[in-house]
């Protein structure tokens, strides 16, 4: 039984800037600082290969000494608010209707919220009663592919059932004003806010890319590569310098076993449906397929029009995909890093 991707749809939150109209910002924020030091950091931002952002939050927000309960509620707010725009064009994009859903997953790592997404939206929107919920809130930036090989899993189980996936993320809420470590300042020159929803679906009919297959990849011992550390003033961003240089030494164990074990080759690969995690990721990733005649254009340009959206970002690049009703038989990976530390893999065929 396929089990196949019917529909991704985004959505974006209401604030947007340029990177050069947050540079004044930042310099107001790096107030006090040492010159040479507050020349690096606006390169930081002017070379982070992202021109645009979107945000829950106006920048003045973002740079004022607003606390972690004031943060998280605007998150709360607006997170709902996203999601339920996110999805309701996703159903309208699949011609469903939001009763038609049996199975909702939400994925989100920049705030903290119980009751979960989930179930605000089953409420605003009246979903089935007894649909299945499922909150993934620690996957980080894997979290969206993550909540797909999850749906996946349970569609495959369930004939004629839909499932969706949808992923909210404000990583501008996590920002730490006191903070003026590289960590701090890289996320907050890589990173902006987003959601997604992903329609999945076991009707025999229903059309879509197929999910042929699906696996996690787990590194040992690096934990401490990426995640948050909870303060009294948030979620503080743990992100360590040696994570490109591990991505690229475990890259041949992520992909080709994988792809072998479905008989084929990355020859045999049309798109590469990547998360993109920031500058560095994407340059060696790129060195990495650039050889093989493949590219991520997609992620490098999503990463330039809306940034770092951590388990949402990988959907906007899906989307860009979907629509362009590829040929059939094309296939295709998508992949996403985050939390543990892990890889998450798809191998999708049109």
């Amino acid at each position: 039984m396929a089990v196949r991707i019917t529909s991704v749809a985004k959505q974006l939150p209401k604030y947007t800037r340029e990177t050069k109209d947050i540079l004044p910002y930042v310099e107001l924020w790096l107030e006090g600082q040492e010159e040479r030091f507050k020349r690096k950091v606006l390169k930081i931002f002017e070379n982070a290969a992202v021109d645009k952002r979107y945000s829950i939050m106006d920048a003045e927000e973002v740079f004022l000494k607003t606390s972690f309960e004031e943060k998280n509620d605007i998150y709360i707010r607006e997170s709902v608010k996203l999601a339920e725009k996110s999805l309701l064009k996703a159903l309208d994009k699949a011609s469903l209707e939001p009763t038609d859903l049996d199975y909702i997953i939400t994925v989100s790592c920049t705030g903290i919220m119980i009751p979960s997404l989930d179930a605000y939206l089953i409420n605003r929107l009246k979903l089935k009663q007894d649909i299945v919920r499922l909150p993934v809130t620690e996957m980080g930036c894997a979290a969206g592919v993550s909540g797909i090989l999850y749906a996946k899993n349970f569609l495959k189980a369930n004939p004629n059932k839909r499932a969706v996936v949808i992923a909210v993320e404000s990583p501008t809420a996590t920002f730490q004003l006191d903070d003026y470590s590289m960590v701090n300042i890289v996320s907050a020159a890589i990173f902006g806010d987003g959601c997604a929803s992903v329609i999945l679906s076991s009707y025999e009919d229903e059309v879509g890319p197929e999910i042929k297959d699906e696996a996690m990849y787990h590194f040992y011992d690096a934990e401490h590569m990426m995640g948050f550390k909870l303060r009294n003033t948030g979620l503080q961003m743990v992100l360590d310098q040696s994570v490109p240089q591990t991505i690229a030494d475990h890259f041949p164990n992520i992909i080709h076993p994988f792809l072998e074990k479905n008989d084929l080759t990355i020859a045999d690969i049309d798109h590469l449906v990547f998360h993109p995690g920031g500058k560095k990721i994407v340059q060696t990733v790129e060195d990495l397929f650039g050889d093989l005649g493949k590219n991520i254009d997609d992620t490098k340009e999503v990463l330039r029009l809306y940034g770092n959206m951590s388990s949402a970002t990988v959907l906007y690049v899906l989307e860009r995909f979907l629509d362009r009703n590829l040929p059939k038989g094309n296939k295709g990976i998508m992949l996403s890093f985050g939390p543990g530390f892990s890889a998450q893999r798809i191998l999708l065929e049109w």
